[in-house]
């Protein structure tokens, strides 16, 4: 049950985002993540984020990895530990962001509405 009401409660908020940002074009302003902003201010969803990435490189170290490419965390991001780095991609839904590889090898994470935005050409 729980389950159902955190679904359409995450339904909803993509919703009022989609609204925002309807809005926001109409007024020639990039888009916002309006469920990233509330995520971000949730003291709880920060601490589970932080304890996952270093979940993550932690089971990197011990299978003897280089570093770790990670999805499931909506929150782009690319963080290091040591000798160690963790690149989480965000998503196309609430972030618009894409992990990809340049052509020197590099990854990155690119934005579409910071890169590829027809107001910012």
């Amino acid at each position: 049950m729980l389950e159902l009401i955190g679904d359409g409660f995450y339904s909803l908020i993509i919703w009022i985002s989609e609204k925002i940002n309807q809005i926001r074009i109409r007024y020639g302003l990039n888009y916002w993540s309006f469920s990233g902003h509330i995520k971000s201010k949730i003291g709880n969803v920060n601490q589970y984020i932080d304890s996952y990435e270093k979940f993550m490189i932690r089971e990197a170290r011990i299978k003897k990895c280089t570093g770790v490419v990670c999805g499931h965390i909506h929150k782009p991001e690319i963080r290091h530990f040591g000798d160690m780095t963790y690149y989480n991609d965000g998503d196309w839904v609430e972030n618009l962001t894409a992990l990809v590889e340049t052509k020197s090898g590099e990854l990155k994470i690119v934005n579409w509405t910071q890169e590829f935005s027809p107001k910012n050409k």
